[in-house]
């Protein structure tokens, strides 16, 4: 094999490597049916949210992501990669509305914190409440048994005048 051809996909498998090891969740999608005009919209909201996606070969995403098992499952036919900074940032939810738009495109399954999840797993990740929303929520079931308290308070306060 040709030096130069063995370096460059030694550099793609590192690209790989550095893109996962720094994403919480990595997502595998097929995107056959999908137009340039499509796939390029999809990017761009992806980028919005800080994820990239990106096409490579499965044999250098299978070496890339050999100490996950399961990954060679996945690996079939061509693929869209999604590398996800934070898995409850956005870029998931993205995904989904994405594929709920376009029937062809479809999210296989991938990676999420370092453990295989097959596609159904991750549309359950996407339809989660950011982690504002859930720290609201959290604070406000911390805050309902001193606003239960008080109001009580108050009504006995009120009836004794």
């Amino acid at each position: 094999m040709n030096q130069s051809i063995l370096k460059a996909k030694e550099n793609t498998v590192s690209e790989i490597k550095d893109l996962a090891s720094s994403s919480s969740a990595v997502v595998f999608c097929d995107y056959r049916g999908l137009s340039v005009k499509d796939i390029s919209e999809l990017r761009k909201s992806l980028r919005e949210k800080g994820a990239k996606a990106n096409v490579y070969k499965n044999t250098l995403v299978d070496r890339a992501l050999a100490e996950v098992d399961g990954v060679k499952d996945y690996l079939n036919g061509p693929n869209l990669f999604v590398f996800c900074k934070d898995a409850t940032d956005g870029s998931l939810k993205e995904l989904t509305k994405f594929a709920k738009k376009h029937e062809v495109f479809s999210i296989k399954g991938g990676v999420v914190d370092g453990k295989i999840a097959d596609g159904k797993y991750i549309k359950t990740l996407a339809n989660l409440p950011s982690k504002e929303g859930l720290v609201s929520m959290l604070l406000s079931v911390l805050q309902a048994p001193m606003r239960n308290l008080a109001y009580s308070i108050s009504q006995v306060a009120s009836k004794k005048e």
